[in-house]
């Protein structure tokens, strides 16, 4: 049984953050959830994807965001509690169902949980969606720990049931990846069976009732706001006429750093969970009772306006302030010593951040920037590409996913970048405004389902002329290794499944020169991507071959590792060109580490001197 199943009230976990959550849901009676996968939130997924196959949950894995959160507006509107999970920036994917959902609201408990990504980690941008809660007018619930993360859920999930409207449950990624002891609790049996009502005067958005919806969803606005100045989440610790406001993780380093300088008598910390709509009666009374006011929070200054706005309503005269020069910075996460230190400054307090270590002495640590994995068939593709386009004045349209890594040298085939999808859409336009360029463009199987193809659409309405490559692997791998639509899910022992042909959906478009190729297969991709680009108008490349590490986890047959013989004349073409992790060097010489060689023979086949040859079998 998964351990998150485990009906054991009072039992004590160590849980990851992501885990957490996903038992809170449990714990919660969540009967439906749906994602697209991404980083911070993608252990979410993970486990509502392996619980579901051992009880009644039913979870999906969506082409993207916006239909995530469309299908669990669905089950949520037909009475059953359901939960969508993305990423910071998948918000923006699905924003125009959200924006309209909140006027529409809900008749089961629905948490759209967003795991912000501070210092982006594994991001395009470290956007602050608690902005998205002010937006939409939903209310928005923070944890402050892993424990915490976990008791919020079910919280979430009755607020939403009370307002009839969905949650936002913003977390990050110090939230997300960290672990803690984590209590279990009941769980509440999910409602599985739904039963969608009709009311289209109330569920169908044309204007006239667009209009009798959003007076709704101001007067549920109050009601949430109301039920922020109750919260338990929203509380007041420690004494004194200095003030401090945080959320989230903040919280923690704010009441260490308290601690630490001895001011538990002269500072009191007021900790938002309910962080919108936020509490003006509570906020402008901790207020009263302070002669100044530091506002702790990363990211964006979400409540240092407001605070700052409630103040000015009340006539109070004192300094509150957060982000400002010599204090804290809109940028990145934040740290204890950051915080301590800012604490201090702003308070006039004696304390000298600790001093760094000399480390004068140490050699510098070595580089290792992210790569392409040994035997990724990404960077065969690469290799053709640029071997097919070499003269040519190109542009490389890139996308998101592990391909992404393709803009380091000696690869260097990515040249603009913007979000999901992107790579067919800006093809367009380079190609209209750089005619005497060849634009050339990369996507994986994941994305080209998850936006790729309105771009490609736009491409061949609009007679573009660029190709795209779209890099199959059968899986998305950069978040773990999730199905799409394109898997073949038989190969994880799942069945009831579609599967949709990218080559069938290419052709449907109306792409009239489509070609698939094997990326190991050296000279037959070069000639075939040579053919592809000179095609005039929208042409796509489907580049097929597993993703080397999905292959393994599959235990599918492995290729002998290759080796390099006495024939090397050292020229080092090989490294030059493919830059495998699996080659190193030892006395000068070029080797291959057999230990990470997939033998995809990519090496081989551009060698020379034909050096690099298949490991032999032990006598």
């Amino acid at each position: 049984m998964h351990k998150l199943l485990t009906e054991n009230p009072g039992e004590k976990m160590i849980l990851l953050g992501n885990e957490a959550i996903a038992r809170g849901a449990i714990e919660a009676g969540v009967a439906f959830a749906s994602t697209y996968p991404g980083t911070p939130s993608s252990e979410i997924s993970l486990n509502f994807f392996q619980m579901a196959q051992e009880s009644d949950l039913y979870f999906e894995y969506s082409s993207n965001e916006k239909i995530a959160m469309e299908v669990a507006a669905a089950a949520a509107n037909s009475g059953v509690r359901s939960m969508c999970v993305m990423k910071h920036v998948g918000v923006n994917v699905a924003a125009d169902a959200l924006m309209t959902l909140a006027y529409v609201g809900v008749k089961g408990g629905m948490v759209i949980l967003s795991a912000d990504d501070p210092f982006m980690f594994s991001s395009q941008n470290e956007q602050d969606n608690r902005y998205y809660a002010k937006l939409s007018g939903l209310p928005l619930i923070e944890p402050s720990s892993v424990a915490e993360a976990k008791e919020l859920i079910p919280y979430a999930f009755d607020i939403s049931e009370k307002l009839q409207e969905p949650v936002l449950f913003r977390t990050t990624t110090r939230i997300n990846h960290s672990t803690g002891v984590v209590t279990l609790g009941k769980i509440r049996k999910p409602v599985t069976k739904g039963n969608f009502t009709k009311d289209p005067l109330n569920l169908v958005v044309v204007p006239a009732v667009a209009r009798n919806l959003h007076v709704k969803l101001l007067k549920n606005y109050d009601a949430a706001r109301e039920l922020a100045e109750k919260s338990e989440h929203n509380f007041i610790t420690g004494s004194g006429d200095l003030g401090i406001i945080c959320n989230g993780v903040s919280y923690n380093y704010v009441s260490d750093a308290v601690k630490d300088l001895g001011i538990e008598e002269n500072v009191r910390v007021l900790r938002m969970g309910f962080s919108h709509p936020l509490p003006p009666k509570l906020i402008k009374g901790f207020l009263k009772e302070c002669q100044k006011v530091l506002i702790v929070e990363e990211g964006e200054p979400y409540m240092e306006e407001a605070v700052k706005a409630m103040a000015q309503e009340e006539g109070l005269v004192l300094p509150i302030n957060g982000k400002k020069e010599g204090l804290f910075t809109r940028l990145y996460e934040y740290n204890p010593v950051q915080v301590k230190t800012c604490i201090a400054t702003y308070f006039d307090l004696d304390y000298s951040p600790p001093e760094l270590p000399n480390l004068s002495d140490v050699p510098p640590v070595p580089q290792r920037p992210p790569t392409l994995c040994a035997g990724c068939s990404h960077r065969a593709t690469y290799l053709e590409v640029k071997k097919a386009t070499q003269g040519m004045d190109t542009i490389f349209p890139s996308d998101i996913g592990c391909y992404t890594l393709g803009l380091l040298p000696p690869l260097s085939a990515a040249d603009f970048l913007i979000c999901m999808g992107s790579s067919a859409g800006t093809s367009g336009g380079f190609s209209k405004v750089n005619p005497d360029k060849k634009v050339i463009a990369f996507i994986g199987d994941s994305t080209f389902f998850h936006s790729g193809i309105p771009g490609l659409i736009n491409g061949v309405y609009n007679n573009h002329n660029f190709t795209l490559v779209i890099l199959d692997n059968g899986t998305t791998a950069m978040t773990g290794h999730q199905p799409h639509p394109g898997v073949d899910m038989e190969r994880i022992n799942m069945s009831g499944y579609g599967r949709v042909s990218i080559e069938k959906v290419v052709r449907a478009i109306g792409v009239e020169h489509v070609t698939t190729i094997k990326p190991y297969k050296v000279k037959k991709s070069v000639e075939a991507i040579k053919e592809s680009i000179n095609h005039k108008g929208v042409s796509v490349i489907i580049s097929e071959e597993i993703c080397a590490l999905y292959a393994n986890a599959l235990k599918l047959p492995k290729h002998k590792p290759f080796n390099i013989t006495d024939k090397c004349k050292n020229h080092r073409t090989c490294i030059d060109s493919l830059a495998c992790p699996a080659f190193y060097i030892w006395n000068d010489r070029v080797k291959i580490d057999a230990n990470l060689c997939t033998g995809c023979a990519v090496c081989a086949q551009i060698c020379p001197e034909n050096a690099i040859l298949p490991v032999k079998a032990k006598a």
